[in-house]
């Protein structure tokens, strides 16, 4: 099969670490350690999360006032490469030498008259007070949003529409290799009004930018893996249900939220329903199991219904 795995930020870092280097490795090892179990036999392309790692460069640069800062998408195709490196090695120690790997920096194309501009939603970076946070945004421009009792800055989170390097990612899979892609949802670009094109102040979601990519990989098989075993109804209540399997209109229905489970879900229905193929949301340490299909919430047009475990 081929097989698209879109890593979730726990892949990186887990929820109140200290985003050390040595922490993400650790946290990369454990994905690894599934992924290598389901490399025979399958092509494999795996694309990740990169939020914590943004927001971290933004920092540092911030406390370096000499020049300018980089622009967003210069910062995703640095944590692109820095990401891409630490899979590799830790997928490298699990596998045989001889199995190729290679990490793309992947330009996804997004829409200038895309509505996500007029209405920045996507947080980024670390949080203010609301004094600091409007005199941030009346110097530098950005727009701020409330997150609990404290700001951030938000930026716009455009659809994604094209892969630039998709031909170059189907020519090393047909070669055995392993392909790290469209990290961090890829870097954002578009065609400026003189059909230049350059990068963009935004970030694309990284499950609807990996349904793309296996969409036009032609994948039989999508994974969104993340934190929780699968996607739950009332989750976190007495009542909270798995959803076993479901078909995208009965998952659309049940309204998950868009700051978490929403864009996984989004993502997975329309995978579903371009390709006929399966995607499959669960949890991280469950890859192996969710490609044998025996976890996971599967999400697909061939079964009516939807039913809970």
């Amino acid at each position: 099969m081929r097989i698209v795995v879109a890593l979730g930020g726990n892949a990186l870092l887990r929820r109140g670490e200290p985003m050390t280097a040595d922490n993400q490795r650790a946290n990369i090892r454990i994905a690894t350690e599934q992924i290598a179990k389901v490399y025979s036999g399958n092509q494999l392309v795996i694309a990740h999360g990169n939020g914590p790692q943004v927001g971290l460069l933004s920092l540092q640069a911030a406390a370096y006032t000499q020049v300018s800062a980089y622009p967003l998408d210069v910062l995703g195709a640095e944590t692109e490469g820095m990401i891409g490196y630490i899979i590799e090695q830790e997928l490298g120690n699990l596998l045989d030498f001889e199995v190729p790997f290679a990490t793309l920096l992947t330009q996804v194309e997004v829409d200038a008259n895309d509505p996500a501009f007029q209405a920045p939603s996507k947080p980024i970076g670390p949080v203010y007070t609301k004094a600091e946070a409007e005199k941030l945004a009346a110097e530098k421009g950005w727009a701020i949003a409330p997150d609990g009792d404290k700001f951030r800055r938000v930026v716009a989170s455009p659809r994604p529409k094209r892969i630039f390097e998709i031909r170059p990612i189907k020519w090393l899979l047909e070669k055995g290799s392993i392909v790290i892609c469209a990290g961090g949802g890829g870097i954002p670009t578009m065609y400026d009004a003189s059909g230049k094109l350059q990068g963009v102040e935004a970030v694309i979601d990284k499950d609807l930018c990996s349904a793309l990519l296996a969409e036009q990989l032609e994948s039989d098989l999508l994974v969104i893996a993340t934190d929780v075993s699968a996607a739950f109804i009332d989750f976190g209540k007495p009542t909270q249900k798995a959803i076993a399997q479901a078909h995208p209109d009965e998952m659309e229905k049940l309204g998950f939220a868009a700051g978490s489970m929403g864009p996984k879900v989004q993502a997975a229905c329309e995978f579903a329903r371009h390709t006929g193929k399966t995607a499959v949301i669960g949890s991280l340490s469950d890859i192996e199991a969710i490609v044998q299909g025996k976890a996971g919430t599967r999400i697909s047009t061939a079964t009516p219904g939807i039913t809970y475990l």
